[in-house]
């Protein structure tokens, strides 16, 4: 085996990517003479051939290959060295450029133009502005143009006698005349004819729908921000735990074109939440594009929704970028306080393969934005397909309302609470509906009398299809619309009982005058307890007039949800006269609320629904209820509408219906009908504060 020194390794410095130094060799190292010596040559030959490499070996008494590693390394270490310098050198340069850059920049922002008195900031507010408006010239520049050009069959430039074209000169309200004094008056005529009305006012719709189109994509813009960012844009209330928007931080960054003028007495309200709901994103997508699947999702919230107009269809199968006209009615169910109504723009976009934004923004379609109680500023929601047929569902809810004066004072804590109308009433619906109709479709175990009816699953759906149509007709009807005032009714005893008669025209109802009516009242007692109280088949023999004060019990139970409280049952008066009638109800209960709903209906009837035999959408119903929440007091013991002792209790809203045959004699019936139900409510209210003690309430 040869020496290693044989080769000439092991006596100069390591090689150029040399691994020798890990495998454990050992190094010679020259002496100071010998590196002054090699140092001195390389400043003259850096690279030395093999002659010069063996008389620098003969001097200095080195090996050639030691003298060859000896160049190779410091012609790398001198590399290195240098670049390190330029580095540096480079590094300082560049701060250096930084500096005077933020130099130049902070010096101009305080410079003052002296043609104009303006600076930095002022020039950038008066560009962006002056872009803005030359925009929207250069649009209504387009619009006037295409206009003239339908009409006269000629462009603009073709028109010798027209120079100067603004939006300003055309009066669309009058038939779109042109000003006289820019065209002639041959153009005018043109206007004028008839026959072009038709173009006309096809040139306006679409400038309308560009206009949508642009406010729709401006407020989805603002929407997607503020999803998205928590703090400081989002603060916690500390009166209600609810999340509202920082108006301060808010207005610095968005601006206020979507408000609208009206009294002093509006207000702000905001709220956003958050939840997992057992849906999957494209159904909920799905139903909130559709105006009927929309109050079927939310019909404690939505009471009346149409589509007015589709601007734009979104893309098969995912609706991105669908832009509908919409108007809809949402109301807290209690006839103590008007429904709000919204017309607004519903856009739709899918920002990521598996996240949609959906985004609310009102505008004012038919130019009556001062008679408009409420306006509703970019609002909606983020949905995102989680796993298990789920989606994440992020609401916001911000809405501008006059509603000061229309608000009974029993109800003027809680709707300044934000809670309403809020976001996490739109979430806990959501949740619990989904919830619902994940129980309706699914194999349910239920106990009935009946025996086997509920063994076919045609049956019981059409069971759950007539209760969920029986809870909408309820909520509906709570808005009371086309109210009548009878003073001498609401005076007495001070009842406070709204009454209401419409036509029954309506699918699904009984033919005839039906007459409503509805109270409110407050009960120190918590929303859960008087929940239980009107649940319980032992204590309903105590308020409910259809018992005759005879006892009932439950025959069938189908359950809507994980809470037992949240249900469909099939009650059976024990009265043996009239056992051919039952009792249809639903109840339900969630962290805002509660609601008892029934109505009485025919055992035949009941029983071929359930068989399969007859479409629950044919089975005429009238339903009565109750409807409970907290009263939005915190428990502090004061309130601005009672005694000053008064902590915390429950608003209860009861609501009855009754039919009235048609009549010739209509006015008379009316007037005994009205009697009969306001009578009717007036019991069952004192019979509930009895049962629940409470008869010396005012």
């Amino acid at each position: 085996m040869k020496n290693r020194y044989e080769n000439g390794e092991g006596y100069g410095d390591e090689p150029e990517g040399s691994n020798s130094r890990k495998r454990g060799k050992t190094y010679h190292r020259h002496t100071s003479q010998q590196i002054q010596h090699l140092e001195a040559f390389f400043k003259n030959c850096p690279h030395p051939d093999d002659s010069q490499r063996r008389q620098l070996s003969q001097e200095l008494g080195l090996e050639p290959q030691q003298i060859k590693f000896w160049f190779q390394n410091k012609r790398t270490q001198t590399k290195t060295q240098t670049k390190r310098a330029d580095n540096s050198a480079l590094r300082a340069e560049n701060s250096r450029i930084q500096c005077e850059n933020y130099a130049v920049k902070e010096a101009l922002k305080n410079v003052i133009c002296p043609a104009c008195g303006f600076g930095e900031q002022d020039r950038q507010k008066s560009l962006q502005k002056l872009k803005l408006e030359n925009a929207k010239l250069k649009d209504e520049h387009d619009y006037v143009a295409s206009l003239v050009s339908k009409c006269i069959g000629k462009s603009v430039s073709q028109i010798d006698s027209l120079r100067y074209i603004t939006r300003s000169s055309l009066n669309l309200s009058s038939g779109l005349l042109m000003n006289q004094a820019m065209i002639s008056p041959d153009l005018c005529s043109q206007f004028t004819n008839p026959t072009n009305s038709s173009n006309n006012v096809a040139l306006a719709h679409n400038y309308k729908v560009n206009t949508m189109i642009e406010t729709a994509a401006s407020a989805m813009k603002e929407l997607t921000r503020i999803l998205q960012i928590n703090e400081p844009m989002w603060t916690k209330s500390n009166s209600n735990g609810v999340y509202v928007l920082n108006h301060d931080n808010y207005n610095k960054i968005f601006p206020k074109g979507y408000r609208f003028k009206t009294s002093s007495a509006a207000r702000i309200e905001s709220s956003k939440d958050s939840g997992i709901a057992s849906i999957t994103a494209i159904q909920l997508v799905d139903a909130l594009l559709d105006a009927d699947k929309w109050v079927d999702l939310f019909p404690t919230i939505v009471t009346k929704a149409k589509t007015i107009d589709v601007l734009q269809e979104g893309a098969v199968g995912t609706h991105s970028g669908c832009l509908q006209m919409m108007h809809g009615q949402m109301h807290i169910l209690s006839p103590l306080v008007l429904p709000r109504d919204f017309c607004f723009l519903r856009f739709c976009q899918q920002i990521q393969v598996d996240t949609w934004v959906i985004v609310d923004v009102s505008y004012d379609f038919f130019n009556q934005s001062t008679t408009q109680r409420s306006w509703r500023l970019p609002s909606g929601c983020m949905i995102q397909e989680m796993p298990n047929g789920c989606s994440k569902v992020t609401w916001v809810e911000h809405v501008q309302v006059d509603d000061k004066i229309q608000t009974h004072r029993l109800y003027r804590d809680r709707m300044c609470g934000s809670i309403p109308y809020g976001a996490q009433r739109w979430i806990v619906t959501l949740q619990r509906m989904s919830e619902r109709y994940g129980c309706s479709v699914n194999e349910i175990s239920c106990t009935s009398e009946f025996g086997a009816i509920f063994a076919m699953p045609e049956g019981r759906s059409s069971v759950v299809n007539l209760s969920h149509r029986m809870v909408k007709n309820f909520c509906g009807m709570l808005s009371m619309s086309g109210k009548l005032d009878f003073p001498q009714l609401s005076e007495m005893k001070n009842s406070g009982v709204r009454v209401n008669i419409r036509k029954s025209i309506e699918p699904g109802e009984p033919s005839g005058m039906v007459v409503v009516a509805a109270t409110s009242l407050w009960l120190p007692l918590h929303s859960q307890d008087v929940f239980n109280f009107f649940t319980n088949e032992q204590t309903r023999e105590q308020w409910d007039v259809l018992s005759n004060d005879n006892p009932m019990g439950e025959i069938a139970h189908i359950p809507t949800g994980a809470h037992p409280g949240n249900c469909i049952s099939i009650i059976q008066p024990f009265i043996p006269t009239e056992s051919n009638m039952l009792i249809l109800q639903e109840s339900y209960i969630d962290p805002l609320g509660s609601m008892i709903i029934y109505a009485p209906i025919e055992v035949a009837t009941i029983n071929i629904t359930v068989g399969g035999e007859l479409n629950s959408s044919r089975i005429p119903i009238l339903p009565s209820g109750f409807i409970i929440s907290d009263d939005g007091c915190l428990g502090t013991g004061t309130s601005s509408y009672t005694n000053p002792n008064r902590s915390g209790g429950s608003l209860l809203t009861v609501a009855f219906q009754i039919l009235v045959p048609f009549s010739s004699h209509s006015q008379m019936l009316n007037v005994e009908s009205i009697a009969t139900i306001n009578t009717l409510i007036s019991l069952t209210v004192q019979k509930i504060k009895v049962a629940l003690n409470c008869e010396n309430l005012d």
